[in-house]
């Protein structure tokens, strides 16, 4: 492949083209206005803690995972499958007894969830397991509410269960996102592990951009692009794949240029909108708040490395002993925890309220505990987490090439708001790309 090509944004979607593209042949600078590429999937250090720019984690069996990333070489630590639900004086072990069989009779005897809705989870495992990639965004279209209430499931079992754990998932503990979201990921899980790499998950990121630069990529942290202008004037009278297209030219900031055969666009949905003019992007973001809290070591919560659910109120929605999972992301002498938040009003509540909320919540699942000694490390107030993805949404989402002229979109916006959907929006983005080059 010849040509020259730039990608403006650094986040999984824009490393991957770059990578990809490079890998091909072309010439490619990528552009990303941070001091660090990663977009949404950030780690920081603070005071010896690793801390992810939000709770995420990997699906170690998405597809798109095996084909652009090395799993072995992230070293990743892996969460139990299932989670412990918990609500005052009371936790129990709901997993997966086909991956976990240690775990089998504890989620036999779990009395939060009936017998038959036991039975029914199993049934709708091996029936998603028969599934083709492409089914599971085509069609009609419910809610996971919906859906679940169309398999029979009982209202224990999604309010004490599902509610809570795909609320971590889709941050909508309303169980109102697009049923699709839950047939691909409960399928993931049932096909692998969900976990952080080692070193935080900026390792993600950090693999994508030594992958392309091996490639011979340029990668410009701290330049920010103000414009993309194709061929002719603003917007250029060709459409993607069109022989006529004269290529584009990016304006960075501070006023200078770049002449290119081609673009790839993969900020974020309202700069994609803003740089392309695709009004078919989505901008309603979801919002979510992690809070960081340490106690001192020796404070087990007794999970087997799982997540505990919230099963009596929503605030927190779910606490997550990290260093249990992953001993790296802590101090030999502190153990460090992470709490989810979800919808619009923790963005504004003072820290301290969300710790003791946080604090509340263990004392009343672990009774006779004291945890006054819970300390805060910080607190990530994200605006856009995620963008929203209501029943029908994935119907209408923009193709990679629907901008005029030779500039390509790559996002999970293209796809489905996840992981899996920014690396496989990035392998289509190079595809696309390559008409022009």
């Amino acid at each position: 492949m010849d040509g020259d090509a730039t990608v403006v944004g650094g986040g999984l979607a824009g490393l991957v083209a770059a990578a990809r593209l490079a890998e091909a042949g072309a010439d490619v600078t990528l552009y990303e206005r941070r001091p660090a590429v990663g977009g949404r999937v950030r780690t920081e250090t603070v005071g010896g803690f690793t801390l992810d720019r939000g709770f995420q984690v990997l699906f170690t069996s998405y597809p798109a995972v095996a084909a652009e990333l090395d799993a072995d070489a992230l070293d990743v630590r892996r969460f139990a499958p299932g989670a412990t639900i918990c609500r005052p004086g009371s936790r129990s072990t709901l997993s997966d007894p086909l991956r976990d069989p240690r775990a089998a009779i504890a989620s036999l005897r779990n009395p939060e969830v009936s017998f038959s809705d036991k039975l029914r989870t199993l049934a709708l495992r091996h029936d998603l397991a028969k599934r083709d990639e492409d089914d599971f965004f085509d069609g009609r279209d419910t809610s996971i509410r919906g859906y679940l209430r169309d398999w029979g499931f009982a209202d224990d079992y999604v309010e004490n269960f599902v509610e809570p754990f795909y609320g971590g998932i889709t941050l909508d503990r309303s169980l109102s996102t697009s049923k699709g979201v839950f047939e691909y990921t409960f399928r993931a899980m049932s096909r692998g592990a969900i976990g952080v790499p080692a070193e935080g998950m900026a390792a993600i990121p950090e693999a994508l951009a030594e992958r392309a630069r091996d490639a011979g990529a340029t990668i410009e942290t701290g330049e920010d692009v103000a414009s993309v202008r194709t061929a002719g004037q603003g917007r250029i009278p060709f459409r993607l794949g069109s022989a006529d297209a004269e290529g584009a030219t990016v304006e960075l900031a501070d006023g200078s240029t770049r002449e290119t055969d081609a673009v790839v666009v993969a900020t974020t949905p309202p700069e994609a909108r803003r740089l392309t003019g695709v009004e078919s992007i989505p901008t309603e973001g979801v919002p979510n708040v992690t809070g960081w809290y340490t106690l001192p070591a020796g404070e087990s919560f007794e999970t087997g490395k799982r997540i505990l659910l919230n099963a009596a109120d929503d605030s927190p929605n779910a606490v997550v002993p990290m260093s249990e999972v992953a001993p790296e992301y802590a101090p030999d002498d502190r153990a460090l925890l992470a709490a989810t938040f979800l919808g619009g009003a923790p963005l504004d509540r003072p820290a301290a309220g969300l710790r003791d909320d946080v604090r509340d919540a263990l004392e009343a699942w672990y009774p006779g505990r004291d945890f006054d000694g819970l300390e805060t490390l910080d607190v990530h107030r994200i605006r856009f987490a995620q963008f929203a993805q209501p029943p029908g949404v994935h119907a209408d989402l923009p193709s990679p090439d629907d901008p005029e002229g030779p500039v390509v979109l790559a996002g999970d916006y293209t796809e489905w708001s996840s992981i899996q959907g920014a690396l496989e929006s990035g392998r289509a983005a190079a595809e696309a790309t390559g008409d022009y080059l």
